[in-house]
């Protein structure tokens, strides 16, 4: 006739055994009873906006940066709304006011390129691109501020 375990531990096995699986077995029991326990992450702030007063762009500076866009690799590393390997567009004019300094920083960073503003991503620079089409660009990017 089969022996089970609990059996077997009761009748052959020595006390110090004995007291050890009955430590893991009710370890194991409390262990996995009960509510599981949430951890909530902590929020972090990837945008971290810089206060300040934004200018207005002409509809027709936005039309014609978005076309440029369009035309160029930005959609590789950028998307509109989520994170891709740059951050979405919409999360950059979160981040900047629409003043002048930040589109020539800007326009110079998608010329130059430029790391560490996005946590680990990488902007590659783009040498070809002429300091006034990166300005019209960055303002179509900077004209998607809620």
């Amino acid at each position: 006739m089969a022996k089970s375990i609990i059996d077997v531990i009761s009748t052959q096995c020595p006390l110090q055994l004995k007291l050890s699986v009955f430590a893991w077995l009710a370890f194991s029991v409390l262990a996995c009873s009960g509510p599981a326990k949430e951890h909530p992450r902590k929020k972090v702030d990837r945008i971290r906006a810089i206060p300040g007063k934004s200018d207005s762009i002409p509809l027709k500076v936005s039309q014609t940066g978005e076309v440029l866009i369009g035309y160029s690799d930005c959609w590789t590393c950028h998307k509109m709304e989520t994170l891709s390997a740059g951050p979405a567009f919409r999360d950059i004019a979160r981040r900047y006011p629409v003043q002048e300094r930040y589109i020539n920083m800007l326009a110079g960073k998608v010329i130059v390129g430029g790391s560490g503003a996005w946590g680990t991503a990488v902007m590659s620079p783009h040498p070809d691109v002429p300091f006034d089409d990166a300005r019209i660009m960055v303002s179509f990017i900077l004209s998607l501020r809620d």
